[in-house]
């Protein structure tokens, strides 16, 4: 039997991570502060109490115990790596995709914009003046392979799903819940932002547990297999929960609303390129993007955060109706004062274009 010790592993994707290690025959140890614990977690488990962030507080509660494999999710990741050499003989760990050049600043591109996707081969943060967070993220990935140089490390992009950190759904939820009938999108809620679902970022990380070999000594980007854009989350989810809901799109720069669904002051895309997962590891999502928003979206109906709670503070979003409804009015008293446009010649969509409403076929029937 595996001896397998998680730092972490009471979060939103650390639970799913345990349940599956426990699946596979683990004897599954967790270590965390013990100021979350959940109800999900398997009763038949042991907990070690210590503050992953505090390195003495740690070797304290470790003593001299050794381990077969290691995942850590939470915690120094840094020091961890360091003191778990000599006593683990494998070591995964979980970090962020800020990591990634561009990721927390698309005005390292000329023309701005992270490039699309994004693979693990592409540079990291440089320097602090770059990205701050994002260069100690990149540095910490170092660390980690120069201490454990067979280490699995998995790159999170933002988590959505039940006990999620940063919400992102709940802008689109608590508007619903409040009886709100329109939400503001910048450039029509077109621009796609790679997210997980807390089910598969777990299955991620498992993925690489099973294919020790295939795993060691790499990065993996991880995030759901289809990248949904802000207009399709928001469909859904009206969908899901039976409403009307109006999208209002304006330009960026005025659409001040939508800026905590776009969750950066730029509408432009972050996407991953997540084949070495799936190729290498035979990663394929447990729960289909579009299927997981709307469970997400359920269980946020569910269980509804409290106005000001520290979810909604992370947010960012001011749910500031009248605002909105001012900004709304006067968008649309704009563009209904422009007045009619004629062109001589009516611009097309192009020859090539076969699909609804393009070029018309040149025959009536099609001969096989």
């Amino acid at each position: 039997m595996t001896r397998t010790l998680v730092i972490g592993g009471t979060g939103p994707t650390g639970i799913h991570l345990v349940r599956g290690l426990m699946d596979r025959g683990h004897e599954v140890v967790i270590l965390h502060r013990g100021t979350h614990e959940r109800p999900e977690t398997p009763a038949d488990i042991e907990h070690i109490h210590a503050d992953p962030y505090d390195m003495e507080s740690l070797a304290e509660a470790m003593g001299d115990r050794t381990w077969d494999l290691t995942v850590v999710m939470y915690g120094r990741l840094r020091r961890i790596a360091e003191f778990m050499v000599g006593r683990t003989e494998r070591f995964v760990s979980v970090g962020g995709v800020p990591a990634i050049r561009g990721w927390m600043n698309p005005w390292l591109f000329t023309p701005e914009g992270l490039p699309v996707p994004v693979s693990e081969s592409a540079p990291v943060v440089a320097s602090p003046e770059e990205d701050e967070k994002g260069f100690r993220v990149a540095r910490t990935e170092e660390f980690v392979f120069a201490n454990q140089p067979n280490a699995a490390h998995f790159r999170y992009p933002y988590a959505y799903g039940p006990l999620q950190v940063v919400p992102r759904e709940w802008s689109i939820v608590r508007r619903i819940l409040d009886g709100r009938r329109q939400i503001v999108v910048a450039d029509d809620g077109l621009t796609l932002h790679h997210h997980g679902y807390t089910e598969n970022l777990a299955h991620a990380v498992l993925c690489g547990i099973d294919r020790p070999d295939a795993a060691a000594g790499l990065a993996f980007n991880c995030g759901d297999d289809e990248v949904l854009t802000i207009r399709q989350v928001i469909e859904i989810i009206a969908m899901e929960l039976g409403a009307e809901l109006e999208i209002v799109s304006m330009p960026f720069d005025i659409a001040v609303p939508a800026r905590p669904l776009l969750a950066q002051p730029s509408p432009t895309h972050r996407v991953l390129d997540t084949s070495l997962l799936q190729t290498r590891l035979g990663y394929r999502d447990l729960v289909p993007a579009r299927e997981a928003v709307a469970r997400t979206a359920r269980w946020l109906v569910e269980n509804p955060i409290a106005p000001g709670a520290p979810e909604e503070y992370v947010l960012t979003d001011p749910f500031e109706y009248a605002s909105e409804d001012t900004l709304i009015s006067s968008w649309q008293a704009a563009v209904a004062s422009m007045p009619p446009v004629a062109f001589d010649v009516t611009p097309g969509v192009g020859l090539a274009y076969s699909g609804p409403g393009g070029r018309p076929r040149t025959q009536a029937t099609f001969e096989n």
